[in-house]
């Protein structure tokens, strides 16, 4: 029996894999556990990219700020299951792509489907609020807010919205009878407002 890898396999989904990339101008991508040293890389890399691409200030501190958000929501929250071989264990999914008119980013990771209903509560409430409804919620959060046990009062996903002046895209699939990959895109204008 054969028990070399299947190399060109592996090569062609290499590139396959890079053609989706470049279609969907996906300009960083990452698999793993997020940790505070691989926020820093990735704002370095997107500060680099940015910046060759003449993006105004105001326009990369709006992307840092929501992908900071998101890798931090990401490190708080990716549930960690019981078995130590559980393919997404507080793990987690990250990508940023541009494109004509925005930036996209978007963030994975497991969650206990348990969570699912508050979640999307949290968020649907969060996409009918305007500016100053987010003002005010933001403020009752951080005054009188309960935290989860990690740390959380939806306060990340109010300031995305805030920053973003965008709804919240968000969908949950089905990993088993009692998870669920929770992913997020947060998109940002191009335009300097």
């Amino acid at each position: 029996m054969d028990n070399k890898p299947d190399v060109k396999g592996f090569l062609e989904f290499v590139y396959e894999f890079y053609k989706t990339m470049k279609a969907h101008e996906i300009t960083l991508v990452y698999e793993g556990e997020i940790t505070h040293q691989i926020t820093k890389a990735f704002t370095s890399l997107t500060e680099s990219n940015m910046s060759k691409d003449l993006e105004p200030n105001s326009v990369q501190r709006r992307v840092f700020h929501v992908m900071v958000e998101c890798l931090q929501n990401i490190s708080k929250h990716a549930d960690n299951f019981t078995s130590n071989d559980y393919l997404f264990s507080g793990r987690g999914i990250f990508m940023v792509s541009k494109g004509e008119n925005e930036y996209s980013v978007t963030t994975g990771n497991a969650i206990e489907n348990n969570k699912i209903e508050y979640l999307t509560n949290l968020l649907e409430s969060i996409n009918t609020m305007g500016k100053e409804e987010l003002k005010e919620l933001y403020k009752r959060q951080m005054k009188e807010g309960r935290l989860s046990d990690k740390g959380g009062a939806g306060l990340g996903f109010i300031d995305i919205k805030r920053k973003t002046n965008r709804e919240l895209e968000y969908h949950f699939l089905p990993i088993t009878n009692d998870t669920s990959f929770f992913l997020l895109t947060s998109t940002i204008s191009r335009s300097d407002i």
